[in-house]
C-alpha cells in the first residue's frame, strides 16, 4: 500500500510538470486527443465511476482524426472504489439516431460533429454519457504500442487478412507489438462474427494493455516514462488535476475485475448498404448494470 501511494504521488508530479513543460500539439506531432465531454443538464454522474469513450479513428495520413469515421468504439467504465472495470463494445456499423443528423452508422457521428457528437450518440444507445472522449489514429495506436512494448492477448481462433496480416494470428496466447496491435483490432472480414468479433478483439487489446500496466506498475520509472511518452504527443486542454484523476483510475483497475461486452444485434440492409441493427434494450441493460459500479451482470 505504501509503495502504491508513493507511485501515485510520483505520477501526480509527472502529470503536473508535464502540463507546464511538455510541448503542445502545435509543436509535437499529435497522435492522441483527449477531450472532456460536456454533460447535458440534469445528468447525474457518479464521481467514483469514470467513463471514457475510446475511439480508433479511421483517418488516413493528412486527414483530421477528429472529423473522420470511428473504426473502433469502446465505452470504458472504471470504478475507483472497487477497481472494477468494464468495456462496452459498439460495432462501428450500428445503425443509430445521431442528434441533428437523422439516422446513420454510429461511427459517422465523429465525422459529423467530432468527439462531443459521438459521445452524445453513444449515450443515446447505451444510456451512459462518457466523462471524456479519447481519440487516436491508426498510426497513433501503433506509436503507443511501440512505447508500451509487447502485450499478450488470448486469441480464441486463428484469423488472417490478405491485406492487413497475411500470416494471421494463431489460436491461443499471442504476443502483439506495434503494427500487430493495430491489425489485431482492425481485421473484420475474415471473422465469423464480423463487426461483433472485431469489437471483442479490440477489448482483448485493451485487456492486454491493462495487464502490461499491472505487470510493470512497480518497476521504477515505468509508469512515469510511459505517461511522459504519451503526454508528449497528446492534444488536450485538461488541467493536471483531471489528468491525474484519469491516470489514477487506470492505475487502480484490478485485472481480475475486468469484464467486456459487445452490444448485440442483427445484420440489416438500409439504402443498399449492410449495417448492424443493434439490440437497443440489451445495450441499455449493459448501461444500467455498469452505471453504478462498472460491472455488467451478464453478456
Amino acid at each position: 500500500m505504501a509503495r502504491r501511494s508513493l507511485r501515485t504521488g510520483l505520477l501526480a508530479v509527472v502529470l503536473a510538470v508535464a502540463a507546464f513543460v511538455v510541448p503542445n500539439s502545435g509543436v509535437a506531432p499529435t497522435y492522441v486527443t483527449l477531450v472532456k465531454f460536456e454533460h447535458a443538464e440534469g445528468v447525474d454522474t457518479d464521481p467514483d465511476v469514470l467513463w471514457i469513450l475510446a475511439v480508433g479513428s479511421d483517418a488516413r495520413r493528412g486527414q483530421d482524426p477528429l472529423r473522420s469515421r470511428g473504426d473502433a468504439l469502446q465505452l470504458i467504465g472504471m470504478d475507483t472504489r472497487t477497481g472494477a472495470a468494464t468495456s462496452i463494445g459498439i460495432p462501428r456499423d450500428s445503425w443509430v439516431s445521431i442528434p441533428g443528423h437523422g439516422s446513420n452508422r454510429v461511427n459517422a457521428a465523429l465525422y459529423f460533429g467530432g468527439p462531443q457528437l459521438l459521445g452524445e450518440t453513444v449515450a443515446g444507445l447505451i444510456g451512459v454519457e462518457p466523462d471524456y472522449v479519447f481519440v487516436t489514429s491508426f498510426w497513433g495506436l501503433e506509436a503507443i504500442a511501440e512505447d508500451v512494448g509487447p502485450i499478450t492477448v488470448k486469441n480464441p481462433r486463428f484469423f488472417s487478412d490478405s491485406d492487413l496480416k497475411p500470416k494471421g494470428f494463431q489460436e491461443g496466447k499471442v504476443v502483439l507489438r506495434g503494427y500487430s496491435v493495430v491489425s489485431f483490432g482492425r481485421i473484420r472480414k475474415s471473422l465469423a462474427g464480423g463487426d461483433f468479433d472485431r469489437s471483442r478483439n479490440q477489448q482483448r487489446v485493451l485487456e492486454g494493455f491493462q495487464a502490461k500496466l499491472a505487470a510493470n506498475a512497480d518497476k521504477p520509472g515505468w509508469i512515469e516514462n510511459g505517461v511522459l511518452s504519451v503526454i508528449d504527443n497528446v492534444d488536450t486542454n485538461l488541467p493536471p488535476a483531471e489528468l491525474f484523476r484519469i491516470a489514477q483510475a487506470i492505475a487502480q483497475v484490478d485485472p481480475k475485475k475486468i469484464s467486456g461486452c459487445v452490444v448485440p444485434g442483427g445484420i440489416g440492409n438500409i439504402g443498399g448498404a449492410s449495417v448492424v441493427i443493434p439490440n437497443t434494450s440489451t445495450a441499455r441493460r449493459y448501461g444500467d448494470d455498469a452505471r453504478k459500479d462498472a460491472t455488467i451482470k451478464s453478456c
